[in-house]
């Protein structure tokens, strides 16, 4: 379905063309003066100059060519040179009404879809989610839904630290714990016991203890250390370990992430690239991209036209020891190789910038990646608490994922018991949902590359720029429709008769152009801008318009689908940001 204002350019174009002025003028735009009229278009003004004349001589004679138009309900040319346009209402019925019964609205998919892999997540394994994986999370599961609401296919991978110094540090400790299990007797050869000697709550005490520990112990961090070669090379007790610390700490990861309604396609991390890199290396070698740096070997990635130093990419240490970049490198070729993609999306910290920028140029120096490969990198701003500092609990800790969770959830429940609107045993169903708006789409309504603030009374309001008034907004059309007691009928929307009708159906027309955006810019915030937009002016119709109460039959029915095709896209659009409605609140 062709976009609302691309059908009123093209029109507004042949205007121009229709006047004797190049047809390219024509470019509408929605009024930044809604008070004054829909649409504008300021071509006039810049043809003036190609055609030695006033601005309102061109404005006149095009305005002259749409008088009559069944497009428009008015045209007129304002000086010094402005079109000003307002649409008729059987146009903008028809294209509603055409949008009522289109798949995804009318959306168009992008006929440059193509597979992808979207690399997002990328907790450490052994230790606890906390905030500082919640962006990544949040931010890349949206960004996942759109790209696939545009027909591509996307593969959405966890990428795991589950590999280096880490592992080394837990079987250590592990070991001097307990010393005497089978796993450290290099005698033993029978079958490892099936059951972890630890679980998944001592795992996550395990790490900060020895991460603590090889601070100040030199020894202990010089074993550690071992243990992490021995690991790598393939040691039998160490990697049985390393299967127990895995598989618990993958069911407590899919635990906590279904908590966010955030789901991967794919559950692999460091180690899964680790076979790649002997290869890789070797090619890298042999096409002579690699230099010795130091001792270390090196991809030197510096380009003539940088006008700041860029780093060249370590892939080798001088003792022997691989990097993040000789991961992240490795894993583009298993991914290459696996999805065949055309596009790879990172997500994570702004902070990793440089380091990804070093990866990309090395990729396409080594050509693991074709040169034309689309290789980007979203780099997220943090989630501060009201003193502009990164979030804490209020003991001045790193709060863990699952506290914050039941925190909002807590808040939220205290708020809905307190209205006595839900029934008693929808109340936890409720208060998990309304929970997940007010933290995604607090987080979602600000740009990806942008630190906020994270005030929870503020992102739980159930008025406001909150997802709890979105939530609220879908939750009263339900009931209009539950109270009206039929199948709303899109054939029955009626051209809009008043300011308000009139409102929501343009915003309604816009809904393709603010999809777009957000799928170009990689920004969900654009849908949570247009749904709150969307989400006022139906509370605006509901308030200004009579509709269980109409007595004309063929009126009400026709407010009815106009409710009916709102609650329809604001539910489209938070499936879209990972949240969705309850049906009480």
């Amino acid at each position: 379905m062709e976009r609302f204002i691309d059908l009123i350019s093209r029109r507004v174009s042949r205007a121009f063309e229709e006047a004797g002025y190049e047809p390219s003028y024509g470019k509408v735009t929605v009024s930044n003066r809604p008070d004054l009229c829909q649409f504008q278009c300021n071509g006039a003004m810049p043809a003036a100059k190609t055609y030695r004349c006033a601005p309102i001589q061109i404005a006149n004679a095009v305005a002259e060519k749409l008088q009559g138009d069944a497009m428009f309900k008015t045209a007129s040319a304002v000086a010094p040179g402005f079109l000003n346009m307002d649409v008729s209402a059987d146009f903008l019925r028809a294209y509603v009404a055409k949008m009522a019964v289109s798949e995804k609205f009318g959306l168009e998919a992008d006929p440059d879809a193509r597979t992808m892999v979207l690399d997002y997540g990328g907790p450490n394994v052994a230790k606890p989610l906390h905030v500082g994986h919640l962006r990544s999370a949040i931010i890349g599961e949206s960004l996942k839904r759109i790209a696939r609401c545009f027909g591509n296919k996307v593969i959405g991978d966890i990428h795991m630290g589950d590999w280096g110094l880490q592992m080394g540090l837990i079987i250590e400790e592990v070991r001097e714990r307990q010393p005497n299990l089978p796993y450290f007797d290099e005698s033993f050869t029978g079958e490892y016991p099936a059951e972890a000697p630890f679980t998944i709550s001592e795992l996550e005490e395990i790490y900060p203890t020895a991460s603590g520990k090889s601070k100040v112990d030199e020894a202990f961090a010089e074993r550690a250390h071992t243990a992490t070669y021995k690991l790598q090379t393939g040691e039998r007790g160490y990697r049985a370990i390393w299967d127990h610390i895995m598989r618990l700490s993958v069911e407590d990861l899919k635990k906590n992430y279904s908590a966010l309604n955030v789901d991967f396609d794919v559950w692999l991390g460091e180690s899964d690239a680790q076979p790649y890199i002997p290869g890789m290396i070797e090619d890298m070698k042999a096409k002579g991209i690699t230099t010795e740096s130091e001792g270390a070997l090196v991809i030197n990635v510096q380009e003539e036209a940088d006008t700041k130093e860029v780093p060249p990419c370590i892939l080798v240490k001088s003792d022997g020891a691989t990097l993040y970049a000789t991961t992240d490198l490795a894993t583009i070729v298993q991914r290459m190789q696996d999805y065949q993609p055309r596009k790879l999306l990172y997500l994570t910290d702004k902070r990793q910038s440089l380091h990804f920028e070093q990866v990309f140029r090395a990729a396409k120096k080594a050509q693991i990646v074709p040169e034309d490969m689309e290789l980007e990198h979203i780099g997220f701003g943090t989630m501060n608490g009201k003193d502009g500092k990164p979030f804490k609990t209020r003991e001045g800790g790193v709060m863990r994922l699952e506290r914050l969770i039941r925190e909002i959830t807590d808040y939220v429940r205290q708020k809905i018991t307190e209205n006595q609107v839900v029934d008693a045993d929808q109340v936890d169903n409720t208060a998990r949902l309304i929970a997940m708006a007010a933290l995604k789409y607090g987080d979602l309504s600000n740009q990806p590359t942008k630190d906020y603030v994270f005030d929870l009374e503020r992102f739980a309001a159930f008025e406001g720029n909150t997802g709890p008034y979105i939530l609220y907004t879908i939750v009263r059309i339900k009931s209009i429709l539950t109270k009206y007691g039929k199948t709303a009928d899109p054939a029955a929307l009626m051209a809009p008769e008043t300011r308000e009708a009139t409102d929501l159906m343009l915003v309604m027309t816009r809904f393709a152009d603010f999809m777009w955006q957000a799928y170009r810019d990689n920004a969900p915030n654009t849908i949570c801008q247009y749904i709150y937009e969307l989400a006022g002016a139906a509370n605006k119709f509901y308030h200004e318009t009579r509709i269980l109460a109409e007595p004309d039959e063929a009126k009400k029915a026709g407010y009815v689908a106009l409710m009916d095709l709102a609650r329809q896209i604001l539910e489209a659009c938070i499936d879209l940001l990972g949240f969705e409605a309850p049906e009480k609140m």
